[in-house]
């Protein structure tokens, strides 16, 4: 007894669903959109956020600098170590190590 064989059209048909299955799960896992993608996009979020927190303490950090240089708030130590910095002076009882 003998089984029959299936048709070309059947055999066409199989490798057509065979090959749209790969396309779709080559494009899930490798497309613009597919898993490896993500996970990119997740660590250069993360970059940026680690970048954004970073420039939000150095803002935060200027700003305070700013508000301790300002007319209606002096900072004595701040505007020592300004004096120092531009004038290049330093106090008689200090000494200079290079």
């Amino acid at each position: 007894m003998t089984t029959p064989r299936p048709g070309w059209g059947t055999t066409a048909l199989f490798l057509l669903f065979l090959a749209l299955g790969a396309y779709f799960t080559f494009a899930a896992v490798q497309g613009d959109y597919g898993l490896f993608r993500r996970t990119q996009i997740k660590a250069e979020a993360a970059e940026l956020r680690a970048t954004r927190d970073r420039l939000a303490a150095e803002l935060a950090e200027i700003s305070n600098k700013t508000r301790r240089m300002s007319d209606e708030f002096l900072d004595l130590d701040l505007l020592d170590e300004q004096v120092r910095a531009v004038l290049g002076q330093i106090r008689a009882d200090e000494i200079v190590i290079r």
